[in-house]
Parts: C-alpha cells; structure tokens; sequence
C-alpha cells in the first residue's frame, strides 16, 4: 500500500468513530489529499431532515476549505464501516468533481477490505464542471 492511501486511510479511520449516523446506522469516514500533500478528513452527520445531512466527503472538502481554502486534489479515500468498500454517492462525486482532475484517483474501503482506487473520470464520466459555465459564442 503506498504512503499516499495509508495515509488516507489513517486519516478516515481516525474520524469514522466520531460519524453521527442514528437513522442509518450507516458511518463513513472519508479523506482527502491535496496536490501539495496536506490530508483532510470528515465523517457523515446525519439529520432526521434526511437531506440536510452531510456526507463525510462533503465534511472533508468543508475543512480543507475552511482550514487552507480551495485547492486540487490528488486522491480521495471513502471508508466506510461496512466490511466491503462503497463509493461515494452521486451528490459528493459532483462536488468531489469541483476539485479534481480526471487522473486524480478515489479510493473506496470498508473495514475488512483493502482499499481499491479508480480514476475519477471513471467515477464520474462525462462530469459537469466550471467549464460547462463559460460563455458560449453565438
């Protein structure tokens, strides 16, 4: 395993116990990695208002952020508590998209599997992004 996905797995392990999750009993940890190196890290927070959750991948991007402002990723990493790796929803593959290139790599883990690792474009193909906004010419 590299120092890059160890690293990230660290980081998802570490936040996974504090996910608030009573309605589904669903906890997930995730991280990510910047093009400079620097990991953050965000578990889901559920709410009885189902969709004014937070997902950890949206808490994660919520804390780079917060803490250093927007920057590019490198990797990012879900885990969650199953035994088998989930990928994330459709909803954080578009935000996760804000801030990754095609070739960056997003891995998937559950707690008694390695992680595995694809490439965004592969995650999500055919993404809207900021340049879907520019000015067309007539």
């Amino acid at each position: 395993m590299s120092d890059d996905i160890a690293r990230l797995l660290r980081a998802a392990r570490a936040v996974i116990p504090c996910s608030y999750a009573p309605y589904s009993g669903f906890p997930v940890g995730a991280a990510i990695l910047t093009v400079s190196g620097e990991v953050f890290a965000g578990c889901n927070v559920e709410n009885a208002a189902y969709p004014l959750g937070l997902c950890a991948e949206a808490v994660a991007l919520g804390a780079m952020v917060s803490a250093i402002g927007a920057q590019r990723l490198r990797a990012a990493l879900v885990l969650t508590a199953r035994p088998v790796p989930s990928w994330p929803c459709g909803g954080c593959r578009q935000r996760l998209q804000e801030f990754m290139e095609a070739d960056a790599i997003v891995y998937a883990a559950g707690c008694e599997a390695e992680p595995v690792g694809i490439p965004f474009a592969r995650l999500l193909p055919l993404a809207f992004g900021a340049g879907d906004l520019a000015p067309r010419s007539p």
